[in-house]
């Protein structure tokens, strides 16, 4: 008989340690990777969410941007330009932006803002701003019409929790609220009556309009149709400063986007500024968003901008964010070490046992001749056996719950959510899909398993047959 034949037939002579030793790597392995699914996925998010809502995947700027990002480093971008870029195989858009900052006022409150000019149809292809329009706002005139109708005892308590939250869809309005999706037929009706949100977007025609954040909306209690003043310095130092009107409110995932985001036209933007057909930077939206993708995109087009400009990646234009990342992933990797740690412990006790209720099983097979060599192999190969068992257990089960959670993202209701808001979050915890963090899992798992087998190696060859014999 072969020696793995021997193994696989040793193993479930004793069903139980078996299975326990295999229990035991099968959680490491399954806890390991859903912990590190949701955290990498969540780190995903928030990247998205910036990327996606302020600074694109790639931005064309001045060389000097990065270090001074002020008006004075704005520089005029050529039509053949954009022409050559939006040539790339990769790219799918060129979208020019002038951002800057100023002093926003509406009635007697004033706050530091971030202003951005985009042409709005063309920005679409890159933040699409349009789709994070507010859609209902719960203010306490439209919860307490919402209390005067007849809703399911939850939705009705949850009114209360959210006053003045704003939704940019129904999705997340069921969700939040945690509508029960067999009362939405008889529950969106009302909302639509009492809590819609008249909104709209800029156009590329519009003069005049501006599209500001819900966050800075609620702090200067500007509506739609209000008017906000705008303060500050231009191109040059030349004094900017205008009149306009609020057309549309957005919620921007990002608190510090959302507290301080004024958007209106780029022609608005560069007259605001004195600073006509000049630009800060270029959004260049893409196809492919991995980060080998970027960079060899950023390579084919460095040759197009010249030595004046320079293409940044994302990950260039948001270090901060990177680096609180950074830690944060640090600190869940030191939890995961915890984990496994503790799992360790678990391994080893069962090798101790296994090793201490089959001393004498091994004193009488090597009593009748078989190597100690030999007998190393055979154990060897069942450890091997079992950890792999729980691996591939761990692994099979994990992935149906990643899949899930990548599709249906885990959503909070209530306080929870409520909590999550407070920080600037939105309340969702994705998943990430199976990517190289999976094979670490598994290495890492393996490596225990090694040293178990190391351990129990020794063990067989320093056994003492006569005492074993006596065990």
């Amino acid at each position: 008989m072969k020696d793995y034949q021997l193994a696989w037939r040793n193993l479930w002579r004793n069903k139980r340690r078996t299975l326990i030793t295999a229990a035991s790597v099968f959680f490491a392995v399954f806890f390991a990777l859903v912990m590190r699914s949701f955290q990498l996925g969540t780190y995903e998010k928030m990247y998205r969410d910036v990327i996606e809502s302020y600074s694109g995947y790639l931005q064309l700027q001045h060389v000097d941007y990065m270090d001074e990002s002020n008006l004075d480093n704005s520089f005029i971008i050529d039509s053949s330009v954009i022409n050559r870029i939006e040539n790339d195989q990769n790219v799918t858009a060129v979208i020019p932006k002038l951002e800057s900052f100023a002093l926003a006022a509406a009635g007697s409150r004033t706050q530091a803002v971030m202003v951005i000019g985009m042409d709005p149809e063309k920005e679409v292809k890159g933040l699409n701003i349009r789709n994070r329009l507010v859609r209902y706002r719960l203010t306490p005139e439209a919860v307490e019409s919402l209390k005067a109708e007849t809703l399911p005892g939850r939705t009705g308590k949850m009114l209360d929790l959210f006053v003045n939250e704003s939704f940019t869809d129904e999705a997340g309005l069921i969700s939040i609220l945690g509508i029960d999706r067999s009362d939405t037929l008889e529950v969106l009706p009302l909302f639509r009556k009492h809590a819609i949100f008249e909104n709209s977007y800029l156009t590329a025609a519009d003069s005049g309009f501006v599209v500001i954040g819900n966050g800075l909306s609620e702090y200067l209690h500007a509506g739609v149709g209000d008017t906000l003043v705008l303060m500050g310095q231009g191109y040059h130092g030349v004094s900017a400063a205008g009149l306009y009107v609020v057309k549309g409110i957005v919620s921007m995932p990002q608190p510090e986007i959302n507290n301080r985001f004024v958007y209106l036209t780029l022609n608005d933007a560069q007259h605001l500024y004195a600073a006509p057909g000049m630009v800060t930077s270029a959004i260049i939206s893409v196809w492919e968003t991995d980060d080998d993708a970027l960079l060899m995109t950023r390579d084919r087009l460095g040759h197009v901008s010249g030595d004046a400009l320079a293409i940044r990646t994302w990950k260039e234009m948001n270090a901060l964010l990177l680096n609180q990342m950074e830690a944060d992933n640090i600190g869940g990797a030191i939890m995961i070490g915890i984990l496994y740690l503790v799992i360790a412990f678990g391994v080893f006790g069962t090798v101790l046992m296994m090793m201490a209720e089959r001393r004498r099983e091994f004193g009488m097979l090597v009593a009748i001749g078989m190597q100690k060599g030999k007998l190393a192999k055979v154990v060897s190969m069942e450890m091997l056996l079992i950890g792999l068992l729980g691996v591939a257990a761990g692994v099979a089960g994990s992935l149906p719950i990643v899949f899930l959670g990548y599709a249906k993202p885990l959503r909070f209701t209530g306080e929870m959510a409520k909590m999550y808001e407070d920080y600037g979050f939105e309340p969702v915890m994705p998943m990430l899909l199976p990517d190289t963090y999976y094979l670490w899992q598994v290495v890492i798992v393996l490596l225990i398993l090694f040293i178990a087998i190391a351990f129990s190696v020794r063990k067989v060859f320093k056994m003492n047959v006569i005492n074993a014999l006596r065990a």
